[in-house]
């Protein structure tokens, strides 16, 4: 049982979603966590609502596999806290351990001469024990939001209605190059919206080795480098001190490279191992493709809502593309969207 703004008692059910009528209906596409995060306010708000992913699991970019008997973030890096809704939801990820305090001084590393430099302490990055998918599908299930994973829609059209089935509402919480691809041609608002709006593609590094054979840093942005972006130490940024690094490509490196990401991974050890001063070779590394890492240029808006009753939402949506926009903008298109039904 979840109580919504009003203070009302509400329980979404199968039954209300198959029947209809009962109780409005919104259909959530996308599992990452501004998905989720709407997702969660129109459950609370009383709204039948359900949540359909194409991914094995949840999390969209905030991603983490397992490699070699450990959780390894693949895909966001860390995140950080400027507003007090989403302050509220840190803190209760941190004091349950599900979210930690990681650092709040990051390197910069120059590509040109490989020099290592501690920058000025800056505001606190925020990391996961168990992976930063862990804070979505722990949010999915506080909230007890439905989601049924490998299950990409394949259209939105007038109604709204998604792959023909009619909802009240309609939601896409991901990239604009994949959201310009499930809207119907009639949608023309929607559309304008996220057509011709590019993305950056990136790839990611992961690479353990025996023992630390680097020097001692948490995460450093990398510059002047044709290579490399941003390395982070996995060991320190979990917190169980493995000798794992993680490395994510710059866009003009990954974008050749796209269709045979596995055939990148000997440049980008290469690139590690040079501004790193490693000299052994790791014992096992994978590479992560990311073809829509990050948006080139963020809405100046959080999200939007058409009189279609059409929602788009996620990291592109706000004044910087990160995890608490994402949060923000799921969040606050779940609220207008509880408004207009309303």
């Amino acid at each position: 049982m979840v109580v919504g703004r009003t203070g009302r008692q509400s329980r979404t059910t199968a039954v209300e979603w198959e029947i209809g009528g009962l109780v409005p209906k919104v259909l959530v596409a996308g599992g990452g966590i501004a998905g989720i995060a709407c997702a969660s306010v129109l459950q609370a708000g009383g709204i039948a609502v359900r949540v359909r992913d194409r991914g094995r699991v949840i999390g969209g970019r905030m991603a983490s596999r397992w490699v070699d008997g450990r959780i390894v973030d693949s895909g966001a890096s860390y995140f950080t806290v400027t507003s007090p809704q989403f302050a509220e939801v840190v803190a209760d990820w941190t004091t349950r351990g599900v979210a930690r305090a990681w650092t709040r001084r990051m390197a910069v590393l120059r590509g040109s001469d490989g020099a290592l430099v501690l920058g000025e302490p800056g505001p606190i990055r925020y990391t996961a024990p168990g992976g930063l998918r862990s804070l979505v599908a722990d949010l999915a299930s506080r909230t007890g939001v439905p989601v049924t994973q490998a299950a990409p829609i394949a259209r939105i059209t007038p109604g709204p209605r998604v792959d023909g089935e009619r909802v009240d509402a309609a939601v896409l919480a991901m990239p604009d190059p994949q959201a310009v691809r499930h809207l119907d041609d009639a949608l023309t608002a929607e559309r304008a919206m996220v057509v011709d709006r590019p993305w950056l593609p990136a790839l990611t590094l992961l690479a353990g080795w025996k023992h630390r054979c680097w020097a001692p840093f948490d995460g450093a942005f990398v510059h002047e480098d044709d290579t490399l972006t941003w390395i982070a130490d996995d060991g320190r940024r979990r917190g169980d001190q493995a000798p794992v690094l993680v490395a994510h490509s710059t866009a003009d490196y990954a974008r050749p490279r796209l269709a045979d990401p596995i055939a990148a991974g000997p440049g980008l050890l290469v690139a590690v191992r040079r501004l790193l001063a490693i000299d052994e070779p790791p014992q096992w590394f994978r590479v992560q493709r990311w073809s829509f890492a990050r948006p080139e240029q963020c809405h100046d808006r959080s999200f939007f809502l058409s009189d279609n009753d059409i929602g788009l939402a996620g990291d592109g949506w706000g004044t910087q593309s990160k995890i608490e926009n994402a949060w923000l903008s799921g969040t606050r298109l779940g609220h207008a969207i509880i408004d207009r039904l309303s």
